[in-house]
């Protein structure tokens, strides 16, 4: 609101590029934010259901809330996590059809109970060594959101998470008008707050409407509201979804149940639209040279037959930059096909893209 807070934003932005700029924002920064967390079985089959349980609970949470469609697999040995019998992943594929980690859970066997000497008492009175999960995701999931949903406007967020649903800009020219349309819009915004709707009022005095709806755009909130005294009139807000189309009107008069109706098809439309660029964007390929120039000429994902080799892995990535991101869980049949590779016999059905 003022030059003389230039100074402070500046400091505040310079900050901002030292911590969480170092590469690329919410992917790879100085500090981070993790969700995480450690399970200690009996059992080494209770540890690996613990491991793909939560596999499954991140997978869940990105295609539910996050309206981000996850493929769930198991990492090759040189992607794996460093004492790890086995590493889970989640893989998304972004905007410009390459992969990001998305989330990990692994199955650490004993190797770190042995190490740490981490025991228990079992049913027999004997000590053993217990078994082990790690699991966890981090702020890179924010970033993996941003890549997957946002345009060149800004944010879009899908409703299930965005901080807020629903925008209202009141709209008036005399001072009179004021009152009226604000009124109103606060009878709308507490019916649909009731309902669970998470609403803000921008009645800012010194802001244009039209640089409002630019801001709340690049924000990512997912339904503009625009209420001025012909709407008050018709009992009524002129809407705009932030993911495109016509502008229509919402009354005030079965409001919450339009407004869920609106928020609930964008949440599908999103996850929607990031499941047919994954799919238009995975590709079979035979052999090692289609691979090469479809990758040069299109991008995206690859479904391959693979012949476990780290060394043959370590070469690919040198020549093409991309990595096995998983082997997918469920999209194992190998029966009678060769490494596109080496042409050796399969061991696995392979994931390669380039990746963040």
């Amino acid at each position: 609101d003022s030059w003389r807070d230039l100074p402070l934003l500046i400091n505040q932005w310079a900050n901002v590029v030292r911590w969480e700029m170092k590469t690329r924002p919410f992917l790879r920064t100085a500090e981070f934010l993790w969700q995480e967390g450690h399970t200690a079985h009996a059992t080494e089959v209770e540890a690996v259901e613990e491991a793909e349980r939560m596999l499954q609970v991140y997978a869940d949470f990105a295609r539910d809330h996050m309206a981000i469609p996850v493929v769930t697999g198991l990492k090759s040995a040189s992607e794996r996590f460093a004492g790890a019998v086995e590493t889970y992943c989640i893989e998304a594929m972004m905007q410009n059809t390459w992969a990001l980690q998305a989330g990990t859970s692994h199955f650490l066997g004993q190797n770190f109970a042995k190490a740490f000497d981490v025991t228990f008492q079992t049913s027999e009175g004997t000590r053993d060594h217990v078994w082990a999960t790690s699991w966890g995701v981090s702020t890179r999931l924010v970033g993996a959101l941003i890549m997957t949903h946002s345009d060149d406007t800004g944010l879009v967020l899908p409703p299930r998470v965005a901080p807020i649903q629903v925008v209202m800009v009141p709209i008036w020219r005399k001072d009179h008008e004021r009152a009226t349309v604000v009124d109103f819009a606060e009878g709308m915004a507490a019916e649909l707050r009731a309902a669970g709707v998470r609403v803000h009022i921008d009645d800012r005095d010194k802001m244009k409407p039209g640089a409002k709806y630019y801001e709340w755009e690049r924000k990512g909130v997912c339904l503009r509201m625009e209420i001025g005294p012909r709407d008050v009139a018709n009992a009524a807000a002129f809407c705009k979804r932030r993911t495109g189309g016509d502008k229509f009107n919402i009354p005030l008069e079965g409001c919450v149940d339009a407004v869920r109706t609106v928020l609930s098809e964008m949440q599908v439309e999103l996850l929607e639209r990031a499941t047919a660029l994954r799919v238009e964007n995975t590709h079979e390929v035979d052999t090692y040279a289609e691979f090469k120039e479809a990758l040069v000429a299109k991008g995206g994902w690859y479904r391959v037959a693979w012949c476990d080799d780290t060394e043959a892995e370590d070469a690919i990535k040198a020549e093409t930059k991309a990595t096995i991101r998983c082997f997918p869980l469920g999209d194992q049949d190998i029966d009678g096909r060769v490494c596109f590779y080496s042409g050796k016999p399969a061991t696995h059905i392979a994931l390669f893209a380039r990746a963040y």
